[in-house]
């Protein structure tokens, strides 16, 4: 993909995250904090074009890097996931993706890890919507890495820039994020 193709997917992303995303007024976060704005990430990865968006932007990011999976923690990487296994598909480049649950499931399979079995040593890309801690993606490296997965990427789609880049460097990963705070609230 060339780089004006992937400035697009990145331009008519951004326009909806602003128009559909972004709420104002006084929320409770998933790390407890509160916050005058709330960005909900499923309104984008729940509609056609905000998927495709989304999954076309981590493809190009992941383009090239020697990544086994794509997967992360429920429920924000989900739907990303789930388009990034149907866009590699279609375009040739498979590539397994998986889903890290909060804890293993006590019936069943009884995993914490749901997709395609990993084996130790795959190389994989952690997803998530929105970062904003980074406890999530921090939970799922924990996971992975019990089964010997080597966690080479950690990519969400915003970062709300209030610790997740922090406490990820400190668990031994660097966050990469497609906008920071700054481009969607200003």
């Amino acid at each position: 993909m060339e780089e004006n193709n992937l400035k697009e997917l990145k331009k008519g992303l951004l326009a909806l995250l602003k128009k559909d995303a972004l709420k104002k007024g006084q929320f409770i976060l998933s790390s407890g904090k509160t916050s005058d704005y709330y960005l909900d990430g499923r309104i984008i990865t729940l509609t056609p074009e905000g998927v495709y968006l989304v999954a076309s932007i981590i493809l190009e990011l992941i383009k090239g890097s020697k990544i086994d999976a794509v997967g992360g923690p429920t429920l924000g990487a989900d739907p990303i996931v789930g388009a990034v296994a149907c866009l590699s598909h279609i375009n040739r480049i498979p590539i397994k993706t998986f889903i890290v649950r909060k804890s293993s499931k006590e019936h069943g399979t009884m995993r914490q890890i749901e997709g395609p079995a990993l084996k130790k040593g795959d190389r994989v890309a952690l997803v998530d919507d929105v970062a904003t801690t980074g406890k999530a993606l921090i939970e799922a490296k924990q996971a992975l890495e019990k089964q010997g997965v080597i966690i080479e990427r950690s990519i969400v789609i915003v970062d709300r820039q209030e610790g997740a880049g922090e406490n990820l460097a400190k668990a031994g990963l660097t966050l990469e994020s497609i906008f920071s705070r700054l481009d969607i609230i200003g």
